[in-house]
């Protein structure tokens, strides 16, 4: 049973449903926050830990913070942002990502979930996409995370949307016709890592999906 999990990228969209997804069911939460000052923005609860958490240190630092939690998973939830420069995508979304990996492996945390895109695995739909560099970091993190040894699942969501959740969702595959104008709300990926979390069958796995008619709670078994 997953009890601590470190969140990295806590403040992000996703990041701040998937905290409050973690605390309502009863598991510690450690918030990795680029600012503390951000933590007021997070569920109120004792098990909220906000933690400063910073993608541009080093892997040994970051692996110190991950010992000190206990976690006993890490979700990569992080993103450099719409709003800064390729420079900012290439340093958060893939050296960020592969040196969280590599934290995580030296703190002795297997359990790794990455939060990635639908279509980065298709070269054919970046340029269609409007985000191909956002994509390609996706891309060649989502590989060295294939290959890390970690009990990794991969989850790539369609568009996301601010959108109520529902409980519900599509798994598809990955023809251009499936993948190319998939949505989902952010509350919803936030309920599917909740899910999968302690599920083994879930490991080694990479799931593209949007919204739909399968109950989430069903959807991995």
């Amino acid at each position: 049973m997953m009890e601590k999990v470190f969140v990295i990228g806590a403040h992000g969209h996703v990041g701040q449903q998937l905290v409050t997804e973690l605390t309502n069911a009863g598991i510690e939460t450690y918030a990795g926050l680029r600012d503390l000052e951000q933590a007021s923005d997070l569920q109120k609860s004792d098990l909220v830990k906000p933690t400063q958490f910073d993608l541009n240190e080093l892997p040994d630092e970051m692996s110190s913070q991950l010992k000190a939690s206990g976690a006993d998973a890490v979700v990569f939830s992080a993103g450099s942002g719409g709003n800064t420069g390729d420079d900012a995508t290439l340093m958060i979304d893939l050296d960020g990502a592969v040196k969280a990996m590599e934290a995580a492996k030296d703190a002795g945390i297997k359990r790794f979930i990455m939060i990635s895109a639908a279509a980065s695995d298709n070269r054919k739909l970046w340029d269609r996409s409007g985000l191909k560099p956002y994509m390609i970091a996706k891309h060649y993190a989502d590989q060295i995370l294939a290959h890390s040894g970690l009990d990794y699942t991969i989850l790539r969501p369609g568009s996301l949307t601010n959108d109520d959740q529902t409980g519900r969702i599509k798994l598809v595959g990955d023809s251009d016709a499936e993948v190319a104008n998939l949505s989902v709300a952010r509350a919803d990926v936030a309920a599917v890592i909740k899910t999968i979390l302690d599920n083994p069958a879930t490991y080694q796995k990479i799931y593209t999906f949007g919204s739909g008619a399968s109950e989430i709670e069903t959807a991995f078994d």
